[in-house]
């Protein structure tokens, strides 16, 4: 197994759920997912039939309901991170919100995989980010743009600094 592949816990339609292996991004092949399960045999599973991919730390094949425990759905406040906060809505189960990087990466994620990483509110769970594929998704809604406080600041600083030297009072 290659150093590139990590653990996944993947939720099916109906509530079916697959443990196994998968490389950070590019594992979408013609509308399938080759899973690695954990006895090392590798699984095709329809993108179709997906309706999330978690990331995780551990595996919890003893947790047959909810093995992710992503803790949270929602954040409590705004959230730390930087990125698009959004809320995505599933067709069977309930909304989650998280963090989306939106640059030139999150482009090519989402047309190579066909899907959308998120970064789930409790950052101290099990899962470490999640994958949605347009498929599972009913809807996707952007609730913020979510920046550093110091990114602010120094861009207000710098242009202090513009505006003092401009009419050479100095």
């Amino acid at each position: 197994m290659a150093a590139a592949q990590k653990k996944v816990v993947i939720r099916q339609v109906g509530g079916r759920l697959a443990w196994g292996y998968l490389p950070q991004s590019g594992f979408v092949h013609g509308g399938q997912v080759e899973l690695i399960e954990v006895d090392a045999r590798a699984k095709l599973l329809d993108l179709n039939e997906i309706e999330t991919i978690a990331y995780v730390r551990d595996f919890n094949l003893d947790d047959p309901l909810e093995p992710e425990r992503m803790g949270r759905r929602s954040f409590p406040a705004r959230p730390r991170g930087e990125g698009l906060w959004v809320r995505v809505t599933f067709r069977e189960t309930m909304p989650l919100e998280g963090l989306v990087s939106f640059d030139m990466g999150f482009i090519d994620r989402l047309l190579e995989d066909q899907g959308v990483f998120l970064v789930p509110p409790d950052g101290r769970g099990n899962t470490l980010r999640v994958f949605v594929p347009r498929a599972a998704l009913k809807g996707l809604e952007v609730l913020g743009w979510v920046t550093s406080p110091t990114k602010k600041l120094a861009a207000k600083v710098a242009r202090e600094a513009l505006q003092a030297g401009l009419f050479g009072d100095e």
